[in-house]
């Protein structure tokens, strides 16, 4: 998926009546080839073969040295609080930032940095807009709750016969922050693109060998090799391509704010969060919830009137179902287990293989679905007219016309308001509880990588399972074979997608109850073996994984249990039904 990358916040304090936009192309290189992630196989100098899966980095604080006959001729023009987030996901691997507009002159050197300040980089995440390239939930490389962000993140796979490791490079800390000055010759008379080549080959092919085998990760503490590496080979591998004279594509118009029907909906924002991106045509309303809320529990959008939403979705459950397999209103059961359904604000792709690009379009497949609810639309909305829906619908759209869309949108309005944030762990947090030493070490192990060579022997489950909501929202193979279902693959295309599954919140976890896609394990200590000792190797095990001994970790009974143990700190009383909510 490409995240938007366009992003600049404050203005250039200088005075110049005559100025013009400037834009930055990035693209990324081996061996002056383009390439994008997933990439192929790569030989590097050490003799090493290797694939990318994942290149992302963070750009901050860009300088342009003017000179020309004027007062500010030589002296620098810079934005403090610019920052860019780069995913060479996107086609070909090119990204396109914004740096706003200059003033019209001579300009000798372009300067910018890889990573972020002290004071930025310790600030809370959680204060950053939607789509702020800083907001932990838009990059996906923030250090929570450890702190801090990742300034450059490099994961992928080290192939060789009979091998399928991998390497997890993720550059941090202050003291790693990596300035870039790159001289150039821009005659700035109008709007400007800036063309840089990244040449990634220069960061592994370096005069000092980088072997990946003997060093499959680095988190870059003081000390650690890979990272100083990493560092001063930074700056060499950026180099302006060309300067064109050309306005880039304008950034698309914001959709334009619905006219607000109804009260609006107060949305709680728990403290650590990041700020979601929530819909603004229409935005929330207490009726629009209230009105999904009681769509999401009428069995009346099912073919039989005999199910609901609910009944796959069990509250009880963290909106989830305890059977690995749903029974639909024709008595069919499907493939894959029900997901939990909670924090969905701060989702952007739904269900295990990500096909639906939003909430609600999520919200009317199982309607349609012959194994699950087993209704057509039209029918539907032909049994919410007779079931007097229309004053609802007025109430939260401003008429009564009962449509597909509106359907979508009034159970998205109440799937989104579904947050949990209040466990005993995010009290522990805030110092309002404690947790057992026992609970202490297995949050300790869960945030420790597994990496025998630097002395750390965790289980390592950060990596997929960090930040405030336990999981990276993205799409992992981790490891369970499955010839069958090949996830994200048969939505994509790609083979490099095979078995890659999105990752579930741990949140609830001890109420979710079985566990993976396909529900193949009935309880935490099955899933620890599994990560301990139970991994199928293949082509597209997430590299994080990949890195670790086939033999597994080795992890003790006490440790085991001492996840568990942290696991179940996760449950969030208050997310269950209560006498007075009964939700």
């Amino acid at each position: 998926m490409i995240r938007p990358l366009l992003c600049f916040c404050g203005l250039l304090a200088v005075s110049h009546h005559l100025q013009a936009g400037v834009s930055l192309e990035l693209r990324h290189l081996w061996e002056g080839k383009p390439f994008a992630t997933p990439s192929g196989a790569f030989v590097t100098r050490s003799g090493e073969t290797i694939e990318l899966s994942r290149l992302a980095y963070l750009l901050s604080e860009p300088r342009l040295l003017g000179r020309g006959n004027n007062a500010s001729s030589g002296t620098w023009l810079h934005r403090n609080n610019w920052f860019a987030h780069v995913d060479a996901s996107g086609p070909g691997g090119v990204s396109r930032l914004d740096l706003g507009d200059l003033p019209r002159r001579t300009y000798t050197v372009l300067q910018f940095h890889i990573g972020l300040d002290q004071e930025t980089d310790e600030a809370d995440p959680s204060q950053y807009p939607a789509d702020h390239p800083l907001n932990p939930n838009f990059n996906n490389l923030h250090w929570t709750p450890q702190g801090g962000y990742i300034f450059l993140a490099m994961e992928g796979h080290l192939r060789k016969e009979g091998d399928t490791g991998g390497f997890a490079y993720h550059l941090g800390n202050a003291w790693n922050r990596t300035p870039v000055s790159l001289p150039l010759s821009l005659e700035f008379t109008g709007p400007v693109t800036i063309a840089i080549d990244i040449h990634l080959d220069r960061l592994f092919n370096g005069a000092e060998p980088l072997q990946i085998a003997a060093n499959p990760s680095t988190h870059s503490r003081k000390g650690d090799e890979i990272a100083r590496l990493l560092k001063s080979r930074l700056s060499s591998a950026f180099a302006v391509r060309e300067i064109r004279q050309a306005r880039p594509p304008a950034p698309a118009d914001p959709p334009a704010p619905g006219n607000l029907i109804g009260t609006p909906y107060r949305f709680r924002l728990a403290r650590g969060f990041p700020i979601p991106k929530l819909p603004t045509a229409p935005p929330l309303t207490n009726e629009g919830v209230t009105l999904g809320k009681r769509l999401f529990h009428d069995p009346v959008l099912s073919g039989t009137n005999k199910q609901s939403c609910s009944s796959c979705h069990q509250i009880a459950h963290a909106l989830s179902d305890p059977r690995r397999f749903s029974e639909g209103a024709s008595g069919s059961r499907g493939t894959r287990n029900a997901m939990p359904l909670f924090n969905l604000a701060w989702k952007d792709s739904f269900f295990w293989d990500g096909r639906a690009p939003s909430l609600r379009a999520q919200a009317l497949q199982p309607i349609q679905n012959p194994i699950e609810m087993h209704e057509s639309l039209p029918s539907a909305i032909a049994e919410l007219n007779a079931a007097n829906y229309g004053p609802p619908f007025q109430a939260a759209f401003g008429t009564a016309g009962i449509t597909e869309e509106r359907l979508g949108i009034a159970l998205e309005q109440f799937l989104l308001t579904r947050t949990s944030y209040n466990s005993r762990f995010d009290q522990a947090a805030r110092g309002k509880a404690e947790l057992t030493d026992q609970e202490k070490r297995g949050f300790e192990l869960f945030m420790t990588e597994y990496d025998p060579r630097r002395g750390l022997k965790g289980a390592d489950c950060f990596h997929c399972h960090g930040g405030a909501f336990f999981t990276d929202h993205r799409f992992h193979n981790n490891g369970l074979r499955d010839d069958d279902d090949r996830g994200l693959e048969s939505v994509t295309g790609r083979p490099t997608d095979r078995n890659r599954f999105i990752t579930p919140s741990l949140r609830n976890i001890a109420l979710t109850a079985p566990y993976m896609h396909d529900g193949r394990f009935q309880t935490l200590e099955a899933v620890i073996k599994h990560y301990d000792s139970g991994l199928h190797r293949s082509s597209t095990l997430d590299p994080n994984l990949a890195k670790h001994p086939p033999e597994g970790l080795g992890l003790g009974r006490e440790d085991r249990t001492a996840l568990v143990a942290f696991l179940k700190t996760l449950t969030d009383p208050q997310f269950l039904p209560t006498a007075k909510t009964g939700n």
